[in-house]
C-alpha cells in the first residue's frame, strides 16, 4: 500500500509538492505552502500554492490556490488566479479566476466570476489564519 502523502523537493529549485494517492480519503482541511496533487478524496477545504486534481478524485470543500487544474469532481467553490477545467471535470460551485481555460465536455454548475486582479470573492470568504477580527466595545 502506498503512503498517503509523499513530499518531495526538486533538487536545484525551491519547488516542492505533496501527493494524495487514489486509495486515500482525508476528512479535514488541508493547508500547504507547496504544490499539491490529489488523486484521492478530500472532505474539507484546500489551500495551497498550486493544485492538480486527478480524473478519479473528489473534493468536497472550497479550493483556494494560485493555480488549479481540475480533472475530477469538486463540490464547492474554486478560487485561483489561473484555473484550468479539463474535459473530465465536474464542478458544483462557483469559480473565481483571473485566467480561465475550460475544455469542451467539462461540466460546471455554478457562477464564473472574473476577479480582475482582485482577491476572488470565494477566497475572501475563506478564513485566513493571519486575519484577526476586532470588534469595537459595546456602548453601555
Amino acid at each position: 500500500m502506498a503512503k498517503a502523502f509523499i513530499s518531495s523537493r526538486v533538487t536545484g529549485t525551491s519547488t516542492s509538492f505533496s501527493m494524495l494517492g487514489s486509495d486515500t480519503t482525508i476528512t479535514g482541511n488541508i493547508q500547504a505552502s507547496a504544490d499539491l496533487h490529489v488523486d484521492g478524496s478530500v472532505e474539507g477545504d484546500i489551500t495551497c500554492n498550486s493544485l492538480v486534481q486527478g480524473e478519479g478524485s473528489e473534493i468536497t470543500g472550497a479550493v483556494r490556490a494560485e493555480s488549479v487544474r481540475i480533472a475530477g469532481l469538486v463540490r464547492g467553490s474554486v478560487a485561483a488566479r489561473e484555473v484550468v477545467i479539463l474535459k473530465t471535470a465536474r464542478i458544483e460551485g462557483d469559480v473565481a479566476y483571473d485566467a480561465l481555460t475550460i475544455e469542451q465536455g467539462a461540466r460546471l454548475e455554478g457562477r464564473l466570476s472574473p476577479s480582475g486582479g482582485q482577491i476572488p470573492p470565494a477566497m475572501a470568504r475563506l478564513p485566513a489564519a493571519e486575519v484577526e477580527l476586532v470588534l469595537p466595545a459595546a456602548a453601555e
